[in-house]
């Protein structure tokens, strides 16, 4: 018996001996991808004359603030107190694309450089000149003169990620050289807000300032992405952080090696994500596309007969799933192309042709058009808990529109995502699209609806048009 327990107890020695063999054997080893490409990686400083209008400027506080967690650059904060020398000094890192010593990093890390310095692990130091920047995405390319060829990365393919494999960021975080931190691919794709032009990636990788621009490698060793923006309450890492995907990067490095600057698309459009509600009251199958909120007169989307209202479902062939998906592949359409689009309109989908444009950096937008309405006393409400008016023939002319209802009041019991001074233009149920002329007529059509019925509302509100959806009417204004 003793015997027997004595065999068991071997076996499940060896047992749990190999298993953890077996897990060791499959955990990822990083050192074979930091031996072939942290020679490549390299730490970016720069020096800026500081022009003083008393004393020395600092960095906003990062902490708590009250508005949407913004994405924290990944510029080291000034400290407090006199500088000692009127300059100031950025860190970031960077990587060689190219043996003959051009450099790609992050457009902030050098903006407003008086001096660039490149420092690689061997201890060189090389200063670099500024090839061209692009702040839009956040890109920019410097070049430095070495009289040996230097080592490059190699590039992969960054649509070929998956989502929970392993990936490493090589950078200088805090100004340690050469750090290495692995982590996962935690989604791809992403849209974070005022970065309309790039699909991060998003990682769980530990980045903290110093890291920006440099390299997120794969397990084959291959550059997949440039370490960018971290999401952040203090300024440190929080488990979230986003690189530009490297095909991105490379197609703006290349216009401004050649052209010094980036050219992108426009067709002229403002746009709206598609919520399940929209989807429902404009017939279509599921959510998904760029609702038109209005068109630029005589913009290439005006020539190619988009109307407000419609829903882009598809861009030179490219499927349009969300929102944030039109303006990256408009963007990265070039200007003068012939491109086709795929609306869906009152039901039915339609083919366009449209002739893309070139997006002008000094664009601003139309200031807003004052309110004009007055309330009106004892007037009941509405279905959706609003009261509307009739648009006087001097406010269709000042508004150029031809048709509408103003709202004059909006009750505090109302559902409706409207302000006074709105104008509403049209409703849409079920895929009809009705223009709203009097306010007999809109107050009719809502007496007429299913008390569950969703609606859509096409508002204008100043200079911009936008959708909203109510779901659920009253029993009765």
């Amino acid at each position: 018996m003793n015997a027997v327990r004595t065999l068991t107890a071997a076996w499940l020695v060896l047992f749990s001996t190999m298993a953890f063999a077996q897990a060791v054997r499959e955990l990822p080893d990083f050192t074979r991808l930091v031996d072939d490409q942290g020679n490549a990686v390299v730490n970016i400083s720069t020096t800026q004359a500081v022009r003083r209008s008393g004393a020395v400027p600092q960095v906003p506080g990062m902490e708590d603030e009250e508005v949407l967690e913004f994405f924290r650059r990944f510029i080291p904060r000034q400290q407090p107190g006199p500088s000692p020398r009127p300059e100031a000094r950025s860190l970031g890192s960077g990587f060689i694309i190219s043996a003959d010593g051009y450099i790609l990093t992050n457009a902030h890390v050098v903006e407003g450089a008086d001096e660039i310095n490149v420092r690689f692990t061997d201890k060189r130091e090389f200063k670099a000149k500024v090839i061209g920047a692009d702040r839009r995405t956040d890109i920019a390319v410097i070049k430095i003169e070495s009289p040996q060829q230097l080592p490059a990365v190699k590039f992969g393919d960054p649509t070929k990620l998956k989502v929970g494999e392993w990936v490493v960021a090589i950078g200088s975080p805090f100004g340690f050289e050469n750090t290495v931190t692995a982590g996962i691919v935690s989604a791809k794709g992403r849209s974070l807000p005022q970065e309309n032009f790039v699909p991060f990636i998003q990682t769980d990788v530990a980045i903290n300032p110093g890291n920006s621009g440099g390299p997120l490698v794969n397990m084959r060793g291959e550059v997949v992405g440039i370490n960018s923006q971290i999401y952040s309450r203090t300024g440190g890492f929080m488990g979230l952080s986003f690189a530009i995907p490297i095909d991105v990067a490379l197609d703006i490095q290349k216009q401004l090696r050649d052209k010094g600057r980036v050219s992108r698309g426009r067709i002229g459009v403002v746009i709206q994500e598609v919520t399940r509600d929209h989807a429902t009251s404009f017939g279509l199958d599921r959510p998904r596309g760029a609702l038109v909120n209005s068109v630029e007169k005589g913009s290439p989307a005006d020539k190619a007969g988009i109307e407000a209202a419609d829903i882009i479902l598809s861009f030179d062939g490219k499927q349009v799933e969300s929102q944030s998906d039109l303006p990256r592949i408009v963007g990265s359409t070039r200007p003068g192309s012939q491109s086709a689009v795929e609306v869906f309109r009152k039901g039915k989908t339609q083919k366009l042709n449209i002739t893309v444009a070139e997006l002008q950096e000094d664009r601003v937008a139309s200031s807003t058009t004052p309110d004009r309405s007055k309330p009106k006393a004892d007037v009941p409400a509405n279905r959706l808990g609003i009261v509307v008016g009739e648009l006087s023939a001097e406010q269709r002319k000042g508004l150029n529109i031809t048709h509408g209802v103003v709202v004059t009041e909006v009750r505090p019991d109302s559902k409706a995502d409207v302000r006074k001074g709105d104008v509403l233009l049209t409703m849409v149920h079920k895929g009809q699209h009705t223009d709203l002329k009097s306010v007999e007529q809109f107050n009719k059509l809502l007496a007429g609806l299913d008390k569950n019925a969703v609606i859509t509302l096409q508002l204008r509100r100043g200079e911009s048009t936008a959708f909203v959806t109510i779901s659920g009417l009253t029993d009765k204004g």
